[in-house]
């Protein structure tokens, strides 16, 4: 398979399951509608508009810098993220945790801005940064599920599963961050850049699971 024919179907199987994603969460959406999930639909949808307009753009316009238009959607997708599992944890030490994790992240992204050109390049040190407090926020989350009665209706949790993707997308997104910013040549991006969309296959996945096995009475 040539690299034309190659890239073709990795954007093509990314972009698919992306929109399949929230197709099946807008099927699902009564299990959640009246939840503090009920606006991760949305998030879901403009992540996905985002992906085939930079689609569109890069194919049929040659237009490559969109930096600044990934940047400030994650800017926004960590906050949310990160407001989700302050509303969720019990723990009044936890959430105080999940504040002091959004003032960092913050301070990052400020950082970063000294080092990096946000217009055009995509941000490391502020990804970096959010992928760590990610792992940690889903951690707290796990640890009180397993000191709870929640760990009875874990399978049925959607919030579960969308953890388990936030995890498996950003514990593979801080090696691949750090060895395109600062070890390899972009002669080698390929495989590495083909291992990031099996990540977001996974976490997809993970999302749809949820969607489709939980129950319409959440136990979170």
């Amino acid at each position: 398979m040539n690299i034309e024919a190659y890239t073709f179907l990795r954007d093509f199987s990314t972009l698919f399951i992306g929109l399949l994603c929230p197709i099946i969460g807008s099927f699902y959406f009564y299990k959640y509608k009246d939840s503090v999930l009920k606006h991760f639909l949305t998030y879901l949808w403009i992540s996905v508009i985002i992906d085939y307009g930079a689609y569109v753009a890069r194919e049929w316009f040659d237009i490559r810098n969109n930096g600044i238009v990934y940047n400030l959607f994650f800017f926004f997708s960590f906050l949310y993220l990160s407001s989700l599992y302050y509303r969720i944890l019990r723990d009044p030490r936890n959430k105080k945790a999940v504040l002091f994790f959004i003032v960092i992240y913050i301070v990052a992204f400020i950082i970063g801005g000294f080092y990096e050109n946000y217009i055009v390049d995509f941000q490391s040190i502020p990804f970096i940064a959010a992928s760590i407090l990610f792992v940690l926020q889903a951690t707290l989350y796990f640890i009180e599920i397993l000191n709870s009665e929640r760990i009875l209706y874990i399978k049925k949790n959607l919030f579960f599963w969308i953890s388990i993707g936030i995890l498996v997308y950003y514990v593979g997104n801080i090696p691949f961050r750090i060895a395109i910013k600062y070890y390899l040549e972009k002669e080698s991006w390929t495989i590495l850049f083909s291992l990031l969309f099996v990540l977001i296959i996974l976490s997809n996945i993970c999302y749809m699971i949820g969607f489709i096995w939980s129950d319409k009475k959440q136990q979170y």
